[in-house]
C-alpha cells in the first residue's frame, strides 16, 4: 500500500541517518540532522499530514503527475495550513508545484517552513497581485489581533503567475538566509533568525482554491550541502 512518500536513500545511508537520528534523540537535540530527500506522491492518502487550517483533498486535476494532486478548497478561512509529516527540520529546501485554480479575494499558493506552536515562515505566489512575497506569521504577537498575525518580511515585484497554470515554487532555509525561487527566478534573498527549526508544509490565504503537486524536502547539513 502507498503511503504517499518516498525516500530517496541508499542502505547505507539508511543506516547513518538513523543512527545519526538515534544520536540526536538520545542526547536531547531539538534540531533535526541532515537526511535524505522526501519526496511526497500527493496522488495517494495523506498519511501522516496534519491539518491546521482549510479543507485539504486529493482530486483529480488536469496537469498533475498521475492526474491527481492536493487542492486546499476552504473559502472562509483567513489562512489555510497544512504540515508534512517528518521534522523539525532547521536548514532546509522545499519545493512544489502550485496551480492557483480560482478566488477573487487571494488565488495564491505558499511553502510554509520551520512551523512550531502556530508559528512558521512562508514564501507564497499570487495570481491576483504582481509580487512574490516573504511573510512570518506569529499568532501571539501583540498586532495579531488586528491584522491576523501575518507580517511581511520582504517582496519582489513581477509578473502574477497565471491563474489555471502549474507553477514552480521553491525555497532555501539555511541558518538565518531564507532564498526563494518561482519557476527557477531567484527573487527572494533575505536574512531574518525569527525561527530556527520546525516543520514543513503549504499555505493559502482567503478563497484561494489552488493544487499542490510533486512536494519533496530535502534537509542541508551544516556545511550547506544536501
Amino acid at each position: 500500500m502507498k503511503t504517499g512518500l518516498t525516500i530517496d536513500v541508499s542502505r547505507r545511508q539508511l543506516v547513518t541517518t538513523t543512527a545519526a537520528f538515534g544520536l540526536a534523540f538520545s542526547l536531547g537535540a531539538k534540531q533535526s540532522v541532515a537526511g535524505p530527500k522526501m519526496s511526497f506522491d500527493l496522488a495517494n492518502p495523506l498519511d501522516g499530514w496534519e491539518t491546521i487550517a482549510g479543507s485539504w483533498s486529493i482530486e483529480e486535476i488536469a496537469g498533475a503527475e498521475g492526474g491527481r494532486a492536493l487542492v486546499q478548497r476552504a473559502t472562509n478561512n483567513a489562512f489555510n495550513v497544512i504540515v508534512a509529516p517528518g521534522g523539525p527540520f532547521g536548514n532546509v529546501e522545499v519545493s512544489v508545484r502550485l496551480k492557483p485554480i480560482s478566488g477573487r479575494e487571494d488565488a495564491s499558493g505558499g511553502i510554509v517552513f520551520r512551523f512550531a506552536d502556530g508559528h512558521y515562515y512562508v514564501v507564497r505566489a499570487n495570481a491576483l497581485e504582481d509580487n512574490f512575497n516573504f511573510y512570518y506569521y506569529e499568532p501571539n504577537s501583540i498586532l495579531a489581533s488586528i491584522i491576523g498575525g501575518r507580517h511581511f518580511i520582504t517582496g519582489v515585484s513581477m509578473k502574477a503567475p497565471a491563474l489555471g497554470e502549474w507553477h514552480q515554487l521553491r525555497i532555501s532555509a539555511d541558518g538565518d538566509r531564507v532564498q526563494g525561487w518561482i519557476n527557477g527566478q531567484h527573487l527572494i534573498d533575505q536574512h531574518d533568525d525569527r525561527f530556527a527549526t520546525g516543520r514543513v508544509g503549504l499555505w493559502t490565504k482567503a478563497d484561494s482554491v489552488t493544487a499542490f503537486d510533486n512536494f519533496a524536502i530535502t534537509p542541508i547539513s551544516a556545511d550547506g550541502s544536501r
